[in-house]
Formats: C-alpha cells, structure tokens, sequence
C-alpha cells in the first residue's frame, strides 16, 4: 500500500487535485481515501449548483483568482465531457434605496475582476426579463449559470481511475503519522504509506488537521442551508436566477431564486448553525461535534457579533411564514402555499480563535503535507482551478 500522493476526500477539489496532479505525471501512483461509498457526497454534491461568475469576491484573493480560472475550466470540461450546465444568466436586485452603494460596490468589483458586459438595470428594464421581480435597480450578470456538480465529479472520477489512479471507498481516516521518509495513514480498515499527503477533507478539514498540526488554530463551524422548491405550476414567476443585495456584515448570499439544471426552481437557503457536521435535517444532532463548536473561543465571539442575524435565520429554519417573508423582497407574489420543502446542504466555515469566519481559501503546506483547510464557495466552480494549483504545490 505504497504511493507518491495521497489524497483525502473524493469531493471536487480533491477529485480536481488528483486529476490535475496525475495529467502532469502519469507515473505517480495516486490513492484517493474517501469515507463514503461513492464522490461528491456532501457540499460537492448538496450545493446549489451554480456557476458563479467571480463577481462578489475581494480582486486578487484566491477566491477571485481561483473563480475566474475556473470558470473558464469548468465550462470547457463540461462541453468536452457532455455535463449538462446553461449560462442562463442572473440579476442581483437592490429592494431599496440604501442598497443601492452596495450594489455598485458589487459591480465595481466584478468589473475589477474583469467581468465583461456587466449591466446595471432599471426596474422597468430588469421587469422585462423577470415581470415578477421587485426591486429598485439591478446588476445583470450574463457569466453565471447552473451546472450538475456531480456529474462532474463522477466524470473527474472516471477520467482519473482511466489513467491510474486509484479510489478507496469506505475508508474513515483515524490517524496520521508523519516520519522522516513515509507518511502513514491509517484508517478504520487498513494503513496506507505515501511520500506526499493532500487532505481536501471538507467538512472535517480541522480534524484531519489537527492530525499532523497541533498548533492547528481554525475550526469548521457547520453552517445548514435550507432549500424550498416553488410548486410546477408556480415555476413561471423564475426566469433565470435572482439574487438579492448580500449582507456585507453576514458571510452568506441571502435567500435566492435558483433554476435547477435538472428543472425547476429553489427558494434559499438561509443559514443556520448545524449541531452536527453533516446534518441536513434540523433535529440531527452529535454531542462532540456540538460541543466542538460552542466550546470554541472564536464562537462566543461569533454569537457576540452575529448573535441577532443568526436568531432570524433560526426562526425562518422553524418558520415557513417567516422564510416566505423573506422570499417576497424578491418576489412579491410568491405565497406560503407555492413552496414545497426542498433539499438541504451544510457548509464548512472556518473559524478562527478570535471570531475571524475565514472568507478566502486556505490551503496550508507543511513539508510533505498540504492541508485545505478552507475552500468555502465557490470551491465548486474554482475545483478544477484549485486542483490545478495544490498540483503545482505538490
């Protein structure tokens, strides 16, 4: 059980990152170690399958720089491949006046981005491609689009199994021990020996961490987003996708109208602390990773900041009138009886010990050791970007 490269999680970016290593040098022997049965089992397959376009993230921040390089990739990979995907386009909306310096912010930044064709919209003007949308002035925003995120995984998948590499399903990561010429990971059924070691663990990235770096000083706090599906006979109000003006003070998009590229329309999600690392439903919970979470430094800091935010996005997780309320800023026709409750995600949030919610990726090498401790989205679109970039590292 030898190899050049091991590589933990089969999600998108570890997928992108063994399939991008094993293009350069199809000699290295590449092991993927994944705890399910099959890829793409978490954030990579419960996102909302959007192609972001780049637009809201800091210029020259990986976010930015990993989104833009890997739009183009996705795009490309998805034609070569016959993934399903539509640039269909979406507009952010300002419901009010005083959102309107944040809009332009907004746009300021895709433009530094380089986005081309960005166009800012009128009322009159935005109404004419969603009639039902409200709201005082928009940005249209022709790059962003919806794709099958597992699709694309599966075929990553496919492609590096075609050129040797190998997957171990099934495979829950216990420990790691670092030697001067070997790495050794064991798991809950075997030891593997490698030369390099790449954990791309999601949800559980601070626990693999901590495995080779005590001094580890972010942790995952998990952050449930919530779907409702708009009834088929209400499908007709959702052109394309509509978002609204984000929060700057909250680290998440806001309740959003998606289109679905295998049909119809998600409401959401809202965002609210999970008592359990892969928990999609609001009753799932785990004594330690719950207490993991509120016995964290930065997490009192958090509620401290975020406290007020947090509570409302509760109340619309417990509340289907309070999450419809949310929803009619947008779209003011959309009533409680049109949704139909939908799928859910959890996203992995760094946190740091002083309350820092980490907005960039963070990828952090340690000799042989490359941890990725934070790949918050738009990780999916960036994956193969990403990939890209660990390779070189390796």
């Amino acid at each position: 059980m030898k190899y050049d490269v091991i590589i933990i999680g089969a999600g998108l970016v570890g997928l992108a990152t063994a399939y991008q290593c094993l293009k350069k040098n199809q000699n290295l022997r590449i092991l993927i170690l994944e705890k399910e049965s099959i890829v793409a089992k978490h954030q990579s397959g419960h996102n909302s399958g959007v192609i972001h376009s780049g637009i809201y993230y800091k210029p020259k921040s990986l976010k930015a720089k990993n989104c833009l390089e890997g739009y183009d990739s996705i795009i490309n990979f998805a034609k070569e491949h016959d993934v399903k995907y539509d640039l269909c386009g979406k507009i952010i909306v300002a419901t009010s006046s005083e959102e309107i310096p944040l809009l332009e912010n907004i746009y300021n930044r895709g433009r530094e981005n380089g986005l081309q064709n960005l166009r800012y919209l009128s009322r009159d003007e935005f109404r004419e491609i969603e009639p039902h949308c409200e709201g005082v002035k928009a940005i249209k925003v022709p790059q962003t689009g919806i794709i099958d995120y597992p699709g694309i995984a599966n075929k990553i998948k496919d492609l590096f199994v075609a050129l040797g590499g190998e997957i171990e399903f099934s495979q829950l990561v216990n420990n790691i021990v670092e030697n001067i010429d070997r790495i050794t990971v064991i798991t809950d059924k075997k030891e593997f020996i490698t030369k390099k070691l790449v954990s791309c663990a999601g949800l559980y990235s601070d626990k693999i961490t901590k495995m080779t770096n005590d001094k580890n000083d972010v942790i995952i706090i998990p952050f449930r987003g919530e779907y409702y599906k708009l009834k088929e006979d209400k499908e007709y109000l959702v052109n394309h996708l509509i978002y609204p003006v984000p929060d700057p003070n909250f680290p998440f998009l806001g309740v959003h109208f998606t289109r679905m590229i295998g049909g119809g329309i998600e409401a959401g999600p809202n965002a609210v602390l999970a008592f359990k690392k892969e928990g999609y439903n609001f009753s799932d919970f785990n004594f330690s990773e719950t207490m993991h979470t509120l016995t964290w430094p930065g997490f009192r800091k958090i509620v401290a900041k975020y406290g007020k935010t947090g509570l409302g996005e509760m109340h619309r997780s417990l509340s289907k009138s309070a999450f419809t309320n949310a929803l009619q800023k947008l779209l003011p026709e959309i009533q409680e009886q049109d949704l139909v409750p939908g799928g859910s995600g959890v996203r992995a949030q760094a946190c740091d010990r002083n309350g820092g919610l980490l907005d960039d990726f963070d990828i952090v090498r340690n000799g042989n050791i490359i941890h990725v401790r934070n790949a918050p989205s738009p990780a999916a679109t960036s994956c193969l970007a990403v990939g890209n970039t660990i390779s070189e590292l390796i």
